[in-house]
């Protein structure tokens, strides 16, 4: 029997047939005004994809209904080709039922939503013990090791206020990645950070990518997206522009918008 040459994204991870997670026809509207209007979307296991795109053109509004925060008016949401987020009449599954596949996804927002009376270990090791039900002993191990790997080791015992802005991101990706998700969502996750902290939030993700993490990144680092990401993305309007390989998107975009928005961000 023939067997096909396996395929690797840039960053050496596998891909398979099947994505990681999809999007399919995804519409959403507030108070009439439509913010998604169809956008068709995927990853595959082990891509980083960077969307790209101005304030307000719907890409804060995509991650949040792939992680489940609210519901889409239309379309679907696959995980590993599994419909989420809906009972298999189309309805809304139950709050505790969504928890459950929320854990399949995790997500960074804009805010680091720390606790302040907790120390960096504790904020981590609270993902374990409310959602996985982990023994407090447990939780507590994988959280030192999982701030470990964000660079933070010796700080797992400071408090919030006692952490720089960059810090305290590094411990909300902890947060999240403790959790094993299948895929990590990041929204804007640098643009809290004064300049001189964001490469280290940089390094930490572009590490996530060298071992394989398959990641979706709201971002508006230019440097980021050509260096870490397999896929780059402009949204705008609610809809998807263009997305290229990041030499293809970034030396020669085929659509005007991008290159009048790369104009911009240059």
């Amino acid at each position: 029997m023939n067997q096909s040459t396996p395929t690797y994204t840039p960053t050496g991870a596998l891909v398979t047939d099947v994505p990681t997670l999809e999007v399919r026809n995804l519409h959403k509207a507030y108070h009439g005004n439509e913010v998604l209007k169809g956008v068709e979307f995927k990853v595959r296991q082990g891509q980083v994809k960077a969307v790209l795109g101005p304030s307000g053109s719907g890409k804060s509004t995509m991650l949040r209904l792939m992680a489940l925060l609210e519901p889409a008016d239309q379309g679907e949401i696959l995980l590993e080709g599994d419909r989420i987020g809906v009972a298999a009449n189309g309805r809304a599954l139950p709050e505790a039922q969504l928890a459950v596949q929320r854990r399949e996804v995790g997500m960074v927002f804009q805010k680091f939503n720390l606790f302040p009376h907790l120390t960096a270990a504790k904020n981590v090791a609270l993902a374990l013990t409310a959602v996985k039900k982990v023994s407090r002993g447990d939780a507590l191990e994988q959280a030192h090791a999982m701030l470990d790997r964000v660079g933070l080791s010796d700080r797992a015992d400071h408090h919030p206020s006692q952490l720089s802005g960059g810090q305290q991101q590094r411990v909300a990706i902890a947060r999240a990645l403790v959790l094993a998700p299948k895929v990590m969502l990041f929204d804007e996750r640098t643009s809290a950070l004064d300049p001189e902290l964001v490469g280290e939030v940089l390094e930490v993700m572009e590490q996530l990518a060298r071992d394989g993490m398959t990641m979706i990144v709201v971002t508006h680092e230019v440097r980021f997206a050509r260096r870490a990401a397999d896929e780059v993305t402009l949204f705008d309007g609610g809809v998807i522009v263009e997305q290229a390989a990041p030499d293809e998107f970034f030396d020669n975009p085929q659509h005007e918008r991008t290159k009048k928005f790369l104009s911009h961000v240059h």
